[in-house]
């Protein structure tokens, strides 16, 4: 196995939770909150977002196409740092471990331009890697091909010297077709496992 030179995080539900179903569970009965995720496709819109459509436009557009539901859609953009939350502290501990050894570590998630702003202001530990690889700014989103070889041709490094982890199979699986050293993210420990079986970490680093 080629030790990798560059360690690559996903922000959602990797560094920072993401469970939109949850925030809205909290505020409004879950059977209208099913009912507006069967009805409007509140992650398609948020992919539009990722890809660099306006936050506040997207989001107010779908509400106001949507009247029945209108305010609570309202919230994804009112309440954004809400859905986005809490941080895994883990993770970010992780992070800073890999940095204490001189490795070189990434963020590449898909993102909007301004809730990557957002959340770099909610939680500054997102300026502790070295690279912020953000869908909204390539104009193109995970597992799509081309995002992935953009990161290679920024670095200029062969793929197989690249190690991300990502909460989404589908990523992953795209990601290492073209030769990434991968690991599907099911939870901090299983990464922190893997970090220690390519050679990153000692045992004593990653569980401290």
């Amino acid at each position: 196995m080629t030790p990798p030179e560059i360690v690559l995080f996903d922000i959602g539900n990797v560094l920072i939770e993401w469970q939109p179903e949850r925030f809205f569970d909290r505020v409004m009965p879950s059977s209208e909150r099913k009912r507006m995720f069967d009805t409007v496709d509140l992650h398609r819109m948020n992919d539009r977002i990722d890809r660099g459509a306006n936050f506040r436009e997207t989001i107010y557009q779908t509400a106001l196409e949507n009247p029945e539901f209108e305010g609570p859609i309202r919230m994804w953009h009112d309440n954004w740092p809400e859905l986005a939350a809490p941080a895994i502290p883990r993770s970010v501990a992780l992070n800073r471990a890999l940095r204490a050894k001189g490795v070189h570590t990434a963020i590449l998630s898909n993102i909007g331009h301004e809730t990557h702003v957002i959340a770099s202001k909610k939680y500054p530990f997102l300026s502790e890697f070295d690279r912020h690889f953000v869908s909204a700014q390539m104009e193109c989103i995970k597992p799509e091909p081309r995002i992935y070889q953009m990161v290679e041709e920024s670095y200029g490094v062969p793929p197989n010297t690249l190690l991300f982890t990502d909460d989404r199979l589908e990523n992953i699986e795209s990601a290492k077709s073209r030769g990434w050293q991968t690991h599907h993210f099911t939870g901090p420990q299983g990464w922190a496992n893997a970090l220690v079986d390519h050679g990153l970490l000692t045992q004593d680093e990653a569980h401290p």
